[in-house]
Protein backbone atom coordinates (compact mmCIF):
# COMPACT_ATOMS: atom_id res chain seq x y z
CA UNK A 1 0.00 0.00 0.00
CA UNK A 2 1.45 3.56 -1.23
CA UNK A 3 2.21 5.90 1.65
CA UNK A 4 1.17 9.49 1.12
CA UNK A 5 3.36 12.14 1.75
CA UNK A 6 1.95 14.94 4.00
CA UNK A 7 3.40 17.85 1.91
CA UNK A 8 1.71 16.08 -1.28
CA UNK A 9 -1.55 16.62 0.10
CA UNK A 10 -4.25 19.19 -0.85
CA UNK A 11 -4.50 22.33 1.53
CA UNK A 12 -7.33 24.49 2.36
CA UNK A 13 -5.90 27.43 0.38
CA UNK A 14 -5.05 25.68 -2.68
CA UNK A 15 -8.49 24.35 -2.79
CA UNK A 16 -9.22 27.80 -2.71
CA UNK A 17 -7.11 28.72 -5.35
CA UNK A 18 -8.68 26.12 -7.85
CA UNK A 19 -11.93 27.02 -6.93
CA UNK A 20 -11.48 30.47 -7.55
CA UNK A 21 -9.31 29.96 -10.96
CA UNK A 22 -12.41 27.61 -12.02
CA UNK A 23 -14.91 30.26 -11.22
CA UNK A 24 -13.12 32.77 -13.19
CA UNK A 25 -13.13 30.71 -16.12
CA UNK A 26 -16.43 30.22 -15.98
CA UNK A 27 -17.22 33.78 -16.10
CA UNK A 28 -14.94 34.29 -18.95
CA UNK A 29 -17.00 31.84 -20.82
CA UNK A 30 -20.39 33.59 -19.80
CA UNK A 31 -18.64 37.05 -20.77
CA UNK A 32 -17.64 35.55 -24.00
CA UNK A 33 -21.00 33.95 -24.76
CA UNK A 34 -22.90 37.35 -23.42
CA UNK A 35 -20.05 38.76 -26.20
CA UNK A 36 -20.97 36.41 -29.15
CA UNK A 37 -24.71 36.68 -28.40
CA UNK A 38 -24.69 38.76 -31.55
CA UNK A 39 -23.01 36.37 -33.61
CA UNK A 40 -25.00 33.06 -32.39
CA UNK A 41 -28.25 35.30 -33.23
CA UNK A 42 -27.62 35.86 -36.52
CA UNK A 43 -25.74 32.32 -36.94
CA UNK A 44 -29.30 30.81 -36.23
CA UNK A 45 -30.94 33.72 -38.34
CA UNK A 46 -28.62 32.06 -41.08
CA UNK A 47 -29.69 28.49 -40.13
CA UNK A 48 -33.15 28.84 -40.42
CA UNK A 49 -32.92 30.64 -43.45
CA UNK A 50 -30.88 27.99 -45.09
CA UNK A 51 -33.64 25.29 -44.08
CA UNK A 52 -36.44 27.83 -45.46
CA UNK A 53 -34.63 28.26 -48.29
CA UNK A 54 -34.17 24.75 -49.17
CA UNK A 55 -37.96 24.01 -48.76
CA UNK A 56 -38.56 26.69 -51.17
CA UNK A 57 -35.77 26.09 -53.66
CA UNK A 58 -36.64 21.78 -53.38
CA UNK A 59 -40.45 23.36 -54.28
CA UNK A 60 -39.77 25.88 -56.74
CA UNK A 61 -37.71 23.47 -59.03
CA UNK A 62 -38.50 22.96 -62.43
CA UNK A 63 -36.25 19.92 -63.04
CA UNK A 64 -38.82 18.33 -59.37
CA UNK A 65 -41.78 19.02 -61.57
CA UNK A 66 -40.99 17.86 -65.16
CA UNK A 67 -39.35 14.53 -62.81
CA UNK A 68 -42.67 14.39 -61.32
CA UNK A 69 -44.42 13.96 -64.45
CA UNK A 70 -42.17 11.14 -65.62
CA UNK A 71 -40.92 9.60 -62.37
CA UNK A 72 -43.04 10.29 -59.62
CA UNK A 73 -40.73 7.80 -57.20
CA UNK A 74 -37.67 10.33 -58.18
CA UNK A 75 -39.51 13.24 -56.18
CA UNK A 76 -39.22 13.16 -52.85
CA UNK A 77 -35.74 11.86 -52.93
CA UNK A 78 -34.88 14.84 -54.73
CA UNK A 79 -36.64 17.70 -52.98
CA UNK A 80 -35.19 15.58 -49.34
CA UNK A 81 -31.89 15.90 -50.77
CA UNK A 82 -32.03 19.56 -51.99
CA UNK A 83 -33.20 20.51 -48.53
CA UNK A 84 -30.67 18.41 -46.84
CA UNK A 85 -27.63 20.25 -49.09
CA UNK A 86 -28.79 23.59 -48.46
CA UNK A 87 -29.72 23.10 -44.65
CA UNK A 88 -26.25 21.79 -44.08
CA UNK A 89 -24.57 24.09 -45.91
CA UNK A 90 -26.21 26.49 -43.90
CA UNK A 91 -25.05 25.26 -40.60
CA UNK A 92 -20.93 25.03 -41.63
CA UNK A 93 -21.54 28.96 -42.67
CA UNK A 94 -22.90 29.11 -39.20
CA UNK A 95 -20.16 27.85 -37.39
CA UNK A 96 -17.47 29.35 -39.62
CA UNK A 97 -19.03 32.52 -38.44
CA UNK A 98 -18.53 31.96 -35.20
CA UNK A 99 -14.91 30.72 -35.47
CA UNK A 100 -15.80 27.24 -34.71
CA UNK A 101 -13.79 25.92 -38.10
CA UNK A 102 -12.65 22.90 -35.57
CA UNK A 103 -16.01 22.20 -34.91
CA UNK A 104 -16.83 22.08 -38.09
CA UNK A 105 -14.15 19.20 -38.93
CA UNK A 106 -15.45 17.39 -36.10
CA UNK A 107 -19.00 17.68 -36.94
CA UNK A 108 -18.05 16.57 -40.30
CA UNK A 109 -16.03 13.68 -38.84
CA UNK A 110 -17.68 12.60 -36.52
CA UNK A 111 -20.91 12.50 -38.89
CA UNK A 112 -18.63 9.97 -41.17
CA UNK A 113 -17.75 7.80 -38.25
CA UNK A 114 -21.63 7.80 -37.27
CA UNK A 115 -22.42 6.93 -40.78
CA UNK A 116 -20.48 3.94 -41.04
CA UNK A 117 -21.29 2.57 -37.73
CA UNK A 118 -25.02 3.08 -39.16
CA UNK A 119 -24.08 1.27 -42.23
CA UNK A 120 -23.03 -2.03 -39.99
CA UNK A 121 -25.56 -1.70 -37.87
CA UNK A 122 -28.74 -0.94 -40.02
CA UNK A 123 -27.49 -3.06 -43.08
CA UNK A 124 -30.93 -4.08 -44.13
CA UNK A 125 -32.39 -0.24 -43.86
CA UNK A 126 -29.47 0.77 -45.99
CA UNK A 127 -30.11 -1.77 -48.20
CA UNK A 128 -33.60 -1.04 -49.03
CA UNK A 129 -33.04 2.66 -49.28
CA UNK A 130 -30.33 1.98 -51.95
CA UNK A 131 -32.46 -0.58 -53.64
CA UNK A 132 -35.24 2.21 -53.77
CA UNK A 133 -33.39 4.82 -54.85
CA UNK A 134 -32.17 2.05 -57.93
CA UNK A 135 -35.79 1.25 -58.40
CA UNK A 136 -36.72 5.16 -58.85
CA UNK A 137 -34.20 5.20 -61.16
CA UNK A 138 -34.62 2.35 -63.14
CA UNK A 139 -38.51 2.67 -62.80
CA UNK A 140 -39.46 -1.14 -63.90
CA UNK A 141 -43.46 -0.10 -63.01
CA UNK A 142 -44.92 3.34 -62.04
CA UNK A 143 -48.07 3.64 -59.89
CA UNK A 144 -51.49 1.64 -60.40
CA UNK A 145 -49.52 -1.09 -62.61
CA UNK A 146 -50.76 -4.63 -61.81
CA UNK A 147 -47.39 -6.83 -61.11
CA UNK A 148 -46.21 -10.04 -59.91
CA UNK A 149 -43.24 -9.98 -57.74
CA UNK A 150 -41.75 -13.49 -56.99
CA UNK A 151 -45.07 -14.74 -55.52
CA UNK A 152 -46.60 -12.04 -54.56
CA UNK A 153 -49.41 -10.15 -57.11
CA UNK A 154 -50.98 -6.86 -57.20
CA UNK A 155 -51.90 -3.16 -57.78
CA UNK A 156 -48.28 -0.60 -57.27
CA UNK A 157 -49.65 1.77 -54.98
CA UNK A 158 -46.38 3.47 -53.64
CA UNK A 159 -42.68 2.97 -53.52
CA UNK A 160 -41.18 4.56 -49.90
CA UNK A 161 -37.79 4.50 -49.15
CA UNK A 162 -37.76 1.13 -47.67
CA UNK A 163 -40.47 -0.95 -49.13
CA UNK A 164 -42.59 -1.40 -52.35
CA UNK A 165 -46.59 -1.11 -51.67
CA UNK A 166 -48.40 -3.21 -53.57
CA UNK A 167 -52.69 -3.55 -53.27
CA UNK A 168 -53.61 -7.24 -53.63
CA UNK A 169 -56.51 -8.75 -55.30
CA UNK A 170 -58.53 -8.66 -51.75
CA UNK A 171 -57.67 -5.23 -51.47
CA UNK A 172 -55.24 -5.80 -48.57
CA UNK A 173 -51.99 -3.83 -48.37
CA UNK A 174 -48.89 -5.90 -49.19
CA UNK A 175 -45.67 -4.62 -48.17
CA UNK A 176 -42.52 -5.97 -50.05
CA UNK A 177 -38.91 -4.67 -48.92
CA UNK A 178 -37.33 -2.89 -51.49
CA UNK A 179 -34.49 -5.07 -51.63
CA UNK A 180 -36.70 -8.17 -51.88
CA UNK A 181 -38.24 -6.20 -55.24
CA UNK A 182 -34.93 -5.25 -56.66
CA UNK A 183 -33.51 -9.29 -56.15
CA UNK A 184 -36.91 -10.64 -57.53
CA UNK A 185 -37.97 -11.40 -60.62
CA UNK A 186 -40.50 -8.97 -61.33
CA UNK A 187 -43.45 -9.41 -63.95
CA UNK A 188 -45.46 -6.26 -65.52
CA UNK A 189 -48.94 -7.06 -66.43
CA UNK A 190 -49.48 -3.28 -67.13
CA UNK A 191 -46.66 -2.32 -68.76
CA UNK A 192 -48.30 -3.19 -72.57
CA UNK A 193 -51.61 -2.36 -72.69
CA UNK A 194 -52.97 -5.48 -74.86
CA UNK A 195 -53.24 -8.68 -72.84
CA UNK A 196 -54.33 -11.94 -74.09
CA UNK A 197 -57.13 -14.41 -71.62
CA UNK A 198 -57.35 -18.19 -72.44
CA UNK A 199 -59.63 -20.85 -70.89
CA UNK A 200 -60.37 -24.52 -72.18
CA UNK A 201 -63.35 -26.20 -72.91
CA UNK A 202 -64.40 -29.62 -73.73
CA UNK A 203 -65.96 -31.01 -77.25
CA UNK A 204 -67.37 -34.45 -77.76
CA UNK A 205 -66.16 -36.66 -80.56
CA UNK A 206 -68.92 -37.38 -82.30
CA UNK A 207 -68.76 -33.06 -82.79
CA UNK A 208 -67.15 -31.62 -85.36
CA UNK A 209 -64.00 -29.98 -83.51
CA UNK A 210 -63.12 -27.63 -86.81
CA UNK A 211 -67.12 -26.06 -86.60
CA UNK A 212 -66.22 -25.83 -82.78
CA UNK A 213 -63.44 -23.80 -83.28
CA UNK A 214 -65.04 -21.57 -85.56
CA UNK A 215 -68.23 -21.50 -83.33
CA UNK A 216 -66.04 -20.27 -80.23
CA UNK A 217 -63.98 -17.52 -82.35
CA UNK A 218 -66.98 -16.15 -83.54
CA UNK A 219 -68.83 -15.80 -80.12
CA UNK A 220 -65.64 -14.09 -78.88
CA UNK A 221 -64.79 -11.59 -81.82
CA UNK A 222 -68.68 -10.28 -81.19
CA UNK A 223 -67.71 -9.71 -77.17
CA UNK A 224 -67.77 -6.29 -76.62
CA UNK A 225 -63.88 -5.16 -75.90
CA UNK A 226 -61.96 -8.23 -77.69
CA UNK A 227 -59.52 -6.70 -80.09
CA UNK A 228 -59.71 -7.62 -83.82
CA UNK A 229 -55.87 -6.71 -83.93
CA UNK A 230 -54.78 -9.91 -82.56
CA UNK A 231 -58.17 -11.77 -83.41
CA UNK A 232 -59.32 -14.41 -81.44
CA UNK A 233 -57.93 -17.96 -82.11
CA UNK A 234 -58.44 -21.70 -80.87
CA UNK A 235 -56.47 -24.66 -80.98
CA UNK A 236 -57.01 -28.55 -79.93
CA UNK A 237 -55.32 -28.74 -76.23
CA UNK A 238 -55.47 -32.30 -75.57
CA UNK A 239 -57.06 -35.47 -77.16
CA UNK A 240 -58.64 -38.15 -74.71
CA UNK A 241 -60.94 -41.11 -75.93
CA UNK A 242 -64.30 -39.47 -75.17
CA UNK A 243 -63.10 -36.09 -77.03
CA UNK A 244 -60.98 -33.06 -76.87
CA UNK A 245 -60.37 -30.27 -74.92
CA UNK A 246 -59.92 -26.83 -77.08
CA UNK A 247 -58.30 -24.09 -76.02
CA UNK A 248 -59.37 -20.47 -76.93
CA UNK A 249 -57.74 -17.43 -76.91
CA UNK A 250 -58.90 -13.26 -77.40
CA UNK A 251 -56.95 -9.77 -76.59
CA UNK A 252 -58.44 -7.00 -74.86
CA UNK A 253 -56.88 -3.72 -74.36
CA UNK A 254 -56.13 -3.51 -70.28
CA UNK A 255 -57.02 0.42 -70.06
CA UNK A 256 -60.67 0.15 -71.74
CA UNK A 257 -61.37 -3.33 -70.49
CA UNK A 258 -61.25 -6.22 -67.27
CA UNK A 259 -59.02 -9.20 -68.60
CA UNK A 260 -61.49 -11.30 -65.62
CA UNK A 261 -64.46 -9.94 -66.99
CA UNK A 262 -63.78 -10.20 -70.59
CA UNK A 263 -62.52 -13.75 -69.82
CA UNK A 264 -65.68 -14.51 -67.80
CA UNK A 265 -68.16 -12.97 -70.24
CA UNK A 266 -65.90 -15.45 -73.08
CA UNK A 267 -66.61 -18.46 -71.33
CA UNK A 268 -70.06 -17.84 -71.17
CA UNK A 269 -70.81 -16.96 -74.61
CA UNK A 270 -69.27 -19.84 -76.10
CA UNK A 271 -70.30 -22.09 -74.14
CA UNK A 272 -73.87 -21.01 -75.58
CA UNK A 273 -72.84 -20.51 -78.67
CA UNK A 274 -70.90 -24.29 -78.91
CA UNK A 275 -74.66 -25.89 -77.27
CA UNK A 276 -76.88 -24.05 -79.72
CA UNK A 277 -74.68 -25.48 -82.70
CA UNK A 278 -75.06 -28.69 -81.13
CA UNK A 279 -71.76 -29.39 -80.12
CA UNK A 280 -72.24 -31.05 -76.62
CA UNK A 281 -69.20 -31.72 -74.36
CA UNK A 282 -68.29 -34.97 -73.45
CA UNK A 283 -71.58 -37.50 -71.64
CA UNK A 284 -69.58 -38.32 -68.12
CA UNK A 285 -72.41 -41.45 -68.18
CA UNK A 286 -71.20 -44.20 -70.10
CA UNK A 287 -74.26 -44.85 -72.14
CA UNK A 288 -75.16 -48.32 -74.26
CA UNK A 289 -77.25 -47.45 -77.53
CA UNK A 290 -79.00 -50.74 -79.31
CA UNK A 291 -79.65 -49.65 -82.93
CA UNK A 292 -79.63 -51.59 -86.49
CA UNK A 293 -77.31 -50.75 -89.22
CA UNK A 294 -74.69 -48.78 -89.43
CA UNK A 295 -73.14 -46.62 -86.98
CA UNK A 296 -71.57 -43.48 -87.50
CA UNK A 297 -67.53 -43.25 -86.62
CA UNK A 298 -66.92 -40.37 -83.79
CA UNK A 299 -65.21 -38.08 -86.67
CA UNK A 300 -67.43 -38.79 -89.52
CA UNK A 301 -68.75 -35.28 -89.21
CA UNK A 302 -64.88 -33.69 -89.17
CA UNK A 303 -64.25 -31.70 -92.18
CA UNK A 304 -61.34 -32.49 -93.81
CA UNK A 305 -59.97 -28.92 -94.86
CA UNK A 306 -57.11 -28.17 -92.98
CA UNK A 307 -56.75 -25.23 -90.09
CA UNK A 308 -53.71 -22.54 -90.21
CA UNK A 309 -50.29 -23.61 -88.53
CA UNK A 310 -48.29 -21.13 -89.56
CA UNK A 311 -46.33 -19.53 -87.06
CA UNK A 312 -48.33 -16.97 -84.51
CA UNK A 313 -47.18 -13.48 -84.73
CA UNK A 314 -49.51 -11.87 -82.26
CA UNK A 315 -46.45 -11.25 -79.75
CA UNK A 316 -44.26 -9.95 -82.49
CA UNK A 317 -45.70 -6.60 -82.58
CA UNK A 318 -46.40 -6.11 -78.85
CA UNK A 319 -42.53 -7.31 -77.89
CA UNK A 320 -41.08 -4.60 -80.73
CA UNK A 321 -43.48 -2.22 -79.08
CA UNK A 322 -41.81 -2.87 -75.95
CA UNK A 323 -38.69 -2.61 -77.28
CA UNK A 324 -39.46 1.25 -78.13
CA UNK A 325 -40.45 1.56 -74.98
CA UNK A 326 -36.95 0.89 -73.42
CA UNK A 327 -35.44 2.96 -75.99
CA UNK A 328 -37.33 6.05 -74.70
CA UNK A 329 -40.49 5.43 -76.93
CA UNK A 330 -44.41 5.77 -75.27
CA UNK A 331 -46.02 2.37 -75.64
CA UNK A 332 -49.69 3.77 -75.20
CA UNK A 333 -49.29 5.91 -78.82
CA UNK A 334 -48.94 3.93 -82.30
CA UNK A 335 -45.83 3.11 -84.20
CA UNK A 336 -44.82 6.04 -86.21
CA UNK A 337 -46.11 5.72 -89.61
CA UNK A 338 -43.63 4.54 -92.50
CA UNK A 339 -42.35 7.60 -94.69
CA UNK A 340 -43.70 6.97 -98.19
CA UNK A 341 -41.72 5.64 -101.15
Amino acid sequence: MPILDPDKLPTASSLGERFMQALEQVQDKLLHLVASAPLLLVALVIVLFASWLGGFISRRMRVVKRLSSTNPYMEGLLRSTVRIVITVAGVVVALDLLNATSLVGAVLGSAGVIGLVLGFGFKDIAENYIAGVLLSLRKPFSPGDTVRIDSFEGKVVALTARATILMTADGNHLQLPNSLVFKSVLLNYSRNPKRRFDFETSIDNRASWHDAMDTGIGAIAAIDGVLADPPPGALIRTLSSDGAILQFSGWIDQRSNDLARTRSEAMRQVRKAVRKAGIMPPETVQKMILQRGEVDEPHVHETARPRDTSVDRALDAQVGSAQRLEDGGDLLQPPPAAPPG
